[in-house]
Formats: C-alpha cells, sequence, structure tokens
C-alpha cells in the first residue's frame, strides 16, 4: 500500500471536495438504512393474517326506506335468501368490517367495578352463522347457538352473557396462560357479566393502526335497524360470479330498499394499506434518488480531480506505470472516501434508528441490514468511481507531460 501517502497528500490538496461527498455518503447510508428498516416494518404490518377466508368474502350494504318495516322478518328473509344462493357458502349479519377503518369497541375487565382497568376490544355482532362466514378458526369451546342469539335495538346499552374472543385478547386479558379464558367471567360496562364460551385464533379489528389489532369478541346480537351489513362467504373461485347475483337477488325480493357498497374484502385489505404502499413506494424513490445522486457526486469529484492531475497522472505514466497502477490509485482513493463517509453514516444511522424505536414504538434496526446498506455504499462508490479511473488510465503519457 505504497499508495496511501501520495493518495492522503492528495486528498488533503481537496479536502473540501472531499468531506462533502463523504458526508453525501453518510448522509445517504443513514437514510437508506433506515427507509428500508421503516419499509419492512409496513411490509410486515401489511402481511399480517386477519384470520378471515379473503379470497371468498364480500359484504354489501342494505338501506330500507319503507314505512312499518318488519325489521326482524326481513332480515331473517335476507339472509335465507343469500344463503339459498347456488355457491354461497353462509352468510351473516355484522355490525363493522375487518380492516374498514370504522367499528365499535368497548373494553373488558376481570372484575366488576369502575376503578378496574379494562383492555380495549373490537367488537363484531353476528349469529350463529358468524364463525362460518368469516372463515375463522374457533380453537376452544363452542360456537353461538341459535337460542344465544338476541335482537337489538339501536338505543339499546346492555349487553348478552356470552362471548367469544380472539386468542390475542384472551393473552391480553389472562397474560401467559391465554388457555385459561375459556369459561371466565369478564365484565363489560363496568359491571355486565359475560361469559367467555369461545376462542378463536385471529379476528383483525377494523383499525389496522391500533396496536390491539388483533384483540376482537364476537357477541351473539342481530341489529335492528334500516340499515344493514351483509357479510358473505362463496366457495372458493366464485366471489366475483356471486358478488353481482347477491346483489340482484336482493334488490328484486324488495323494492322498498337501496343495495350499495358491494365491496369484496381484498379489496376493503387493499384500501385500508393505501397509504402504506404509497409511503413505502416514496421511500424507496427517496433511497433511489440520494443513491444515484451520491454516485453522479463521486463520478464528479473523481473527474474533477483527474482533470486537475492529468500533468501528474502523466508523469506517472511515463515512469512506467501501467493503466491498471493508474484505475487502482484512483479506486482506492475512492474506497478511501467511502470509508469516511460509511463510518459517519453508521453512527447516523443507528442514532436515527434509536429516534424511530423510540417514537413509534418499532423494533430495533438489524445489523445485517446495516451491513447490507455499508456493503451497497461501497459497492456504488466503487462503481462511480470506475468510469473516471478508466478515463485516467487511458490518458496517453505524451499529450498529459504536455498539458499545462
Amino acid at each position: 500500500m505504497f499508495e496511501l501517502g501520495p493518495i492522503f497528500r492528495a486528498l488533503l490538496r481537496q479536502k473540501v471536495g472531499a468531506v462533502l461527498i463523504a458526508l453525501q455518503i453518510a448522509l445517504t447510508l443513514s437514510i437508506m438504512v433506515n427507509a428500508i428498516f421503516m419499509m419492512q416494518n409496513r411490509s410486515t404490518l401489511m402481511a399480517r393474517p386477519s384470520g378471515l377466508d379473503e379470497a371468498n368474502l364480500f359484504y354489501l350494504s342494505n338501506t330500507v326506506f319503507a314505512q312499518n318495516y318488519p325489521h326482524q322478518a326481513a332480515l331473517e328473509d335476507d339472509l335465507r335468501l343469500i344463503r339459498s344462493i347456488p355457491g354461497v357458502v353462509d352468510a351473516t349479519q355484522i355490525n363493522a368490517i375487518p380492516l374498514s377503518g370504522g367499528g365499535w369497541s368497548m373494553s373488558l375487565q376481570k372484575k366488576a367495578g369502575e376503578g378496574e382497568d379494562g383492555t380495549g376490544v373490537a367488537v363484531y355482532m353476528v349469529d350463529e352463522h358468524g364463525i362460518n362466514t368469516l372463515g375463522v378458526e374457533l380453537i376452544q369451546g363452542e360456537n353461538f347457538q341459535n337460542t344465544d342469539i338476541r335482537w337489538r335495538a339501536a338505543s339499546a346499552v346492555d349487553w348478552p352473557e356470552r362471548t367469544i374472543i380472539s386468542q390475542a385478547m384472551a393473552e391480553a386479558l389472562f397474560p401467559g396462560n391465554w388457555q385459561s379464558a375459556l369459561g371466565q367471567t369478564v365484565y363489560i360496562n363496568n359491571n355486565e357479566p359475560m361469559q367467555i364460551t369461545g376462542i378463536i385464533k385471529t379476528l383483525q379489528a377494523p383499525w389496522n393502526g391500533w396496536d390491539g389489532v388483533e384483540r376482537s369478541m364476537l357477541v351473539p346480537y342481530q341489529l335492528e335497524g334500516r340499515n344493514n351489513r351483509y357479510m358473505i362467504r362463496t366457495e372458493p373461485g366464485r366471489r366475483d360470479e356471486l358478488m353481482p347475483i347477491v346483489e340482484k337477488a336482493l334488490a328484486e325480493s324488495d323494492k322498498n330498499r337501496i343495495i350499495r357498497g358491494v365491496t369484496s374484502l381484498e379489496e376493503t385489505r387493499a384500501d385500508s394499506y393505501r397509504s402504506h404502499n404509497a409511503l413505502n413506494r416514496i421511500l424507496l424513490l427517496v433511497i433511489v434518488v440520494l443513491t444515484l445522486i451520491t454516485a453522479f457526486g463521486i463520478v464528479g469529484l473523481a473527474m474533477f480531480s483527474i482533470n486537475r492531475r492529468k500533468r501528474q497522472i502523466g508523469t506517472r505514466r511515463a515512469l512506467g506505470a501501467t493503466q491498471l497502477q493508474v484505475m487502482r490509485y484512483f479506486m482506492l482513493e475512492n474506497l478511501l472516501i467511502t470509508s469516511l463517509g460509511v463510518l459517519i453514516g453508521v453512527a447516523a444511522a443507528i442514532g436515527l434508528n434509536i429516534w424511530l424505536v423510540s417514537q413509534f414504538e418499532l423494533k430495533p434496526l438489524e445489523p445485517m441490514l446495516l451491513l447490507t446498506g455499508v456493503v451497497v455504499l461501497y459497492l456504488v462508490g466503487q462503481l462511480a468511481v470506475l468510469y473516471p479511473a478508466r478515463k485516467a488510465a487511458a490518458i496517453a503519457p505524451a499529450t498529459a507531460t504536455r498539458s499545462v
């Protein structure tokens, strides 16, 4: 490494440019690593299973405007009609849609009383067909029976005696021993008892940004009102075919209503995470732009340095330096600048990640991701300086010595 001395002296003569490129590399590394870190976190959130048979589920809204509407009889007729359509697996009335952004939430307590701490939970009101319709997995206990289902008026504030909760909710109520939740009595509205008669594996809440997104409960309710929402599950691969068929059948069965908002659950998931996808694309664009700016900066500095040192390069060539040695000189020079930038960038990346973790309760940065970022910046630096180094190596000794 006899070239290190001349390289250091050359860098000291153009230290401002070298330092600026090193800082650019440091900025790129710190932003690149943490941007990828954030993209990975968002991708992990988007990949969480909802617990539902998403590919075969859709829902619709039913709004009635007839006077003296027989709510209970009409609801039973609607569900009977939907379930009778060939290709429909099951259907249920439901008060909220998972991942839709709007729904019901309550708090469950292990003990009665206003001073007791509760655990937030998303509430889904369904009948005995709810579990089969949603496609969720019942891992303990039993489903609701027809005799458990109660009618809930719009003004009602009371709750039924039974509930089925998700495993995540059971873990929140009984940490370390969620299986013990089955058969336990919990309290809603501070003092109304509800017995946990079943536990389902996974059922996500309507709000994907909620830290308790997997805490949910099913309650045996059917809602009275002029606005109903039906969830329908179809045989595999027949959802898109049956969506217009179900809509038409309901519309023709009663002209005093409007059927609207026929939407697949996959569409709802896509809408729910649209902002996450958009941010990931923006972060990717930032990474690409910063990397290109850094690469062009390295090329510019190298070309500027070569133009200033043509005479020096020509002298070395005249004294017997090969083209490979000239290229190696400039690539080694860039390697030193990149190393300075990487050292600063690693410290900056770790500091920025510590702040992100403290502000957004994320998992810490993995060392492998940081190492990958370092390797990428070294490769970018060497590839960026390759063209200027080849231009320098191509300078003829005679031409170089005549340059002023």
